[in-house]
């Protein structure tokens, strides 16, 4: 599912949906693609929810309902569903939000940390590692400083200040269960499909009880040319600071 992609779908976060769908497909399933908005039906299952990033009045725009919907996020984050969420929303799945004109927005609190604006912004292209999934290449562009609470793993680590959750601790992201939150646009998915796989497995296995791909010698050929072109996107990348 693809939660909010009317108001919080910004810097190709869309990349992410059309990659997991993709490659679902190259892996011999056939996927069912909800999208859901401020006021729409939630369907009756979902497996894998993705989340992008908006700006504050994208934020401000769904904040009623996405607080209708708490609970059940909650209760489906711990239930194990993965989720990748991309800056607003990984806001969002915090504690709270203070902008900068000083205006509060309460997370729901899937992941312990909270966000604060300032007027700085820290933008340009990041590589961070991460113990699962090696080197994570994406693009970062926010003014909140996110700070985890105790005990919240990151999602990675960034060697410079002024860099990631918040410019001061070297953090980027963050891991809770299945859920990941991270600043990383760009689309963050084709550039790391270890990411992908890993979402892709997660819901399989909790769907299924096995990720059991069955994939042609075609479908093997396009999932070799997407590694290069991710190879590709991911060393251009790394060499531009913008």
């Amino acid at each position: 599912m693809s939660l909010y992609p009317k108001d919080m779908n910004i810097y190709g976060d869309s990349g992410n949906v059309l990659t997991v769908r993709r490659r679902l497909a190259l892996y011999g399933y056939e996927s069912v693609m909800h999208y859901y908005n401020q006021g729409d039906e939630w369907p009756e299952r979902v497996d894998l929810i993705l989340g992008g990033g908006g700006q504050d009045t994208g934020q401000k725009k769904i904040i009623d309902d996405f607080f209708m919907r708490a609970d059940l996020i909650r209760s489906l984050a711990d239930e194990g569903v993965p989720m990748l969420m991309i800056c607003g929303m990984y806001q969002l799945f915090g504690e709270y939000f203070e902008t900068v004109d000083g205006t509060r927005l309460d997370g729901i609190g899937v992941i312990g940390a909270y966000t604060v604006g300032q007027d700085v912004r820290m933008i340009g292209n990041l590589v961070e590692r991460s113990d699962e999934f090696g080197d994570v290449i994406g693009y970062e562009n926010h003014s909140g400083q996110t700070f985890l609470r105790e005990g919240v793993s990151p999602l990675g680590r960034v060697e410079h200040d002024g860099r990631g959750n918040n410019g001061e601790d070297h953090t980027e992201g963050a891991r809770v269960n299945n859920v990941i939150g991270t600043y990383m646009h760009g689309s963050l998915l084709p550039k790391n499909p270890k990411i992908a796989d890993f979402l892709i497995r997660k819901a399989c296995e909790r769907r299924y009880g096995a990720f059991e791909p069955q994939v042609t010698d075609s479908a093997r050929g396009e999932l070799d040319r997407l590694e290069r072109f991710a190879v590709e996107a991911r060393r251009v990348a790394a060499a531009r600071p913008r």
